[in-house]
């Protein structure tokens, strides 16, 4: 269970239903760091225990500086949460990478070892493909 972004008065949480795209879905936010990358999907909720290899692409609910070591060694951001000027925007665009905030729903549709494609020139996100179906073929 989560709780929505904004409510009033009581907030009634939300189940997680899991990854519920299909490939070739998008998922829109805004964009906030100009570029398009892909990659592999590295969905990260605490930075502490965040593994995130060099070249994937971190998904995450929201950032603050103590995110810094791992966005540096990603290839893009993805961020449920965020604006022009939130944390993740300002330092994408000051590394140059391409990155996409307020989807929402990232760090639940996507799942570690999607292929996704990031782009911060149209504020999407592509869901490629899935890690069972790539093992499939």
């Amino acid at each position: 269970m989560a709780l929505p972004l904004y409510w009033r008065g009581m907030p009634e949480p939300l189940a997680l239903d899991g990854a519920s795209l299909a490939v070739g879905d998008l998922v829109s936010g805004i964009a906030a760091s100009s570029g398009v990358v892909q990659g592999v999907a590295r969905v990260v909720t605490d930075p502490s225990f965040g593994d995130v290899e060099p070249g994937e692409i971190l998904v995450a609910q929201s950032t603050d500086p103590s995110w810094a070591s791992i966005m540096y060694v990603s290839a893009g951001l993805v961020v449920d949460v965020g604006s022009m000027i939130s944390h993740a925007a300002v330092v994408a665009r000051e590394l140059g990478l391409p990155c996409v905030v307020n989807v929402g729903t990232g760090t639940t549709a996507f799942q570690d070892g999607d292929v996704i494609r990031v782009d911060g020139d149209k504020g999407t996100v592509e869901l490629l493909a899935r890690p069972r179906l790539v093992a499939e073929v």
